[in-house]
């Protein structure tokens, strides 16, 4: 059997251990595992060449981050035209997938790209999808590739904007990803001791972040002994996080090709909020894309491993249509398949009842 491997949307640590996983099993299972570069654009015309993997092409994969096939944010089903317009072009897929002789594709890929594998599934096409992305937020899966190493950049970055913020007096404010789902926000603030954590499921007040911070501070100026209030505070806040009565914060009003904006800078305007309106000083800083950068965590690595094997499993079995799973708490979980139709429109956000004090801005049961 012939099965193509891409990768699609924000490169992500694990997925070069989820190629490796695919091709070591896949040759056990009489695969012939090639790579497709940068996602759903190796599909399109005019066709690209394919990379050929073998278990030597891969063996030291596993240690990479990224994706060693490059990705992109390619959308077949509404590809941006010189002439300023979208088009379908999912037929030139479907076609370069029977030129190439391939007898199934396996999908590394977030909601958008799982997406399209979902849509090309239901005219016909044999795929198998792997989940895919730091924000934790796709359904049908309790695990996704990259969350942990990401959540692990993110914790050492809010550590390390302790030592400014302690010593100048600051309210530092730590932007992370997270466009609708706010899981690495909310774990994140916890590994990293955050005061304030604001998530996108619960839109936040300005006046009630401007309490919190004099609760813990008090009046600025006054001598701090051992046992008096600290000198500063860290909230974390997730792009897509928002107040009550604004919108969500973009860079700029480009659309990408599935119809998402740019987010970014919600973490400035509440540093300026913060300076203008209370008598803290307050900085900002958007971590950005290094925060999915690196090599990828044990947990990335044993789990990209296990997902790869799992849809070599699933393609020489004949389950198509297919997305692998992860219930329970990585590594040690249960894998299973699951209708990749669960990743279309569909995503997994935090569990506010549960987990999110919404008065405190914190995550529950957590004396902070």
């Amino acid at each position: 059997m012939r099965v193509g491997v891409l990768t699609g949307g924000g490169d992500a640590p694990g997925l070069n251990p989820a190629i490796k996983g695919l091709v070591y099993r896949g040759s056990r299972l009489g695969l012939d595992v090639f790579g497709l570069f940068d996602g759903w654009r190796s599909l399109l015309n005019p066709l690209p060449d394919v990379l050929p993997l073998k278990r030597e092409t891969v063996r030291r994969w596993d240690r990479d981050g990224g994706t060693n096939l490059g990705s992109s944010r390619t959308n077949p089903f509404r590809q941006l035209m010189e002439d300023g317009c979208f088009q379908d072009r999912s037929a030139e897929v479907i076609e370069n997938i029977e030129r190439l002789g391939l007898d199934a594709v396996v999908v590394c890929g977030g909601e958008d790209t799982l997406g399209v594998a979902a849509k090309l599934a239901q005219s016909g096409v044999r795929v198998v999808g792997i989940p895919k992305t730091i924000d934790k937020d796709i359904a049908g899966t309790d695990y996704t590739l990259g969350f942990d190493t990401a959540l692990r950049n993110i914790s050492e970055v809010i550590e390390r904007s302790r030592t400014p913020a302690g010593s100048h007096g600051w309210v530092q404010i730590v932007e992370v990803m997270g466009r609708h789902a706010g899981h690495l926000a909310l774990w994140s603030g916890v590994a990293g001791q955050a005061h304030i954590i604001l998530i996108p499921e619960h839109p936040f007040r300005y006046e009630h972040v401007f309490h919190l911070l004099k609760d813990r501070l008090g009046q600025p100026g006054l001598s701090r002994g051992p046992s008096q209030r600290p000198r500063y505070a860290v909230i974390v806040v997730a792009e897509g996080a928002c107040a009550e009565d604004g919108e969500m914060v973009t860079i700029d009003d480009h659309h990408d090709n599935f119809g998402h904006v740019r987010l970014g800078g919600i973490g400035d305007v509440l540093a300026h909020r913060i300076a203008s309106e209370t008598p803290y000083e307050s900085r900002a800083v958007i971590l950005g894309h290094p925060q999915r950068g690196g090599a990828p965590s044990a947990i990335d690595r044993i789990m990209g491993l296990m997902f790869g094997a799992r849809a070599a499993e699933a393609a020489a079995d004949d389950e198509f249509g297919k997305m692998v799973s992860a219930r329970g708490i990585a590594p040690a979980c249960e894998l299973s398949l699951v209708d990749i139709s669960m990743a279309l429109g569909k995503i997994s956000l935090v569990d506010v009842d549960r987990h999110y004090d919404v008065d405190r801005y914190h995550l529950k049961n957590i004396g902070m």
